[in-house]
């Protein structure tokens, strides 16, 4: 499916402010939303865990400052993803958020990501330029396959199956470059 771009480190490459959209198609019924927003990245160390943030919800998966972080912020623990924006459904839109931490994995390409609250959430290894992860929710499984396509995008598709749930999100991240 397209061509990879392998990241030798993936804390340094998702530093920064990415534009965020999302499509979500509820493959049951039909239905489909849309997010739009953006995730910022930012050193664990110096973010802390600051303002609202939702651990869970339809937009699990993927899965939120300016410009890239130098290495020695990022040795001080990893990152802080905040996505926020406004998710429509039916019609409704309404605003969005979440907030995961991205914590040193085993090697330089690889992350775990938790919730906000410190859940484990899924490892992530980009070393190839393609992940593929699964985290078991109560009767659901969420499937998330991650790709970079260049320096400055990357992709996440969501699969989520169980009991109640027949969702597909797609994630698509675009990087921000600051202003002059």
């Amino acid at each position: 499916m397209g061509e990879w771009w392998p990241v030798p480190d993936v804390l340094a490459y998702l530093a920064g402010r990415w534009r965020t959209e999302r499509s979500v198609r509820d493959l049951a019924s039909g239905l489909e939303g849309r997010f739009e927003g953006t995730t910022s990245f930012d050193g664990l160390g110096d973010a802390g865990l600051r303002g609202g943030t939702l651990g869970g919800g339809a937009l699990d998966g993927g899965a939120l400052g300016e410009g890239a972080l130098d290495a020695g912020r990022l040795d001080a623990g990893g990152l802080i993803s905040r996505e926020q924006g406004h998710f429509t459904w039916q019609g409704v839109t309404r605003p969005a958020e979440r907030t995961l931490r991205y914590e040193p994995g085993s090697g330089p390409g690889r992350a775990d990501v938790r919730f906000a609250d410190g859940r484990p959430f899924h490892g992530l290894d980009l070393t190839t330029g393609h992940h593929v992860a699964d985290h078991p929710c109560d009767a659901d499984l969420y499937r998330g396959e991650f790709t970079v396509r260049g320096p400055d995008r990357w992709r996440t598709v969501w699969r989520v199956g169980g009991p109640a749930k027949d969702l597909l999100l797609t994630t698509d991240y675009l990087r921000e470059t600051p202003e002059a």
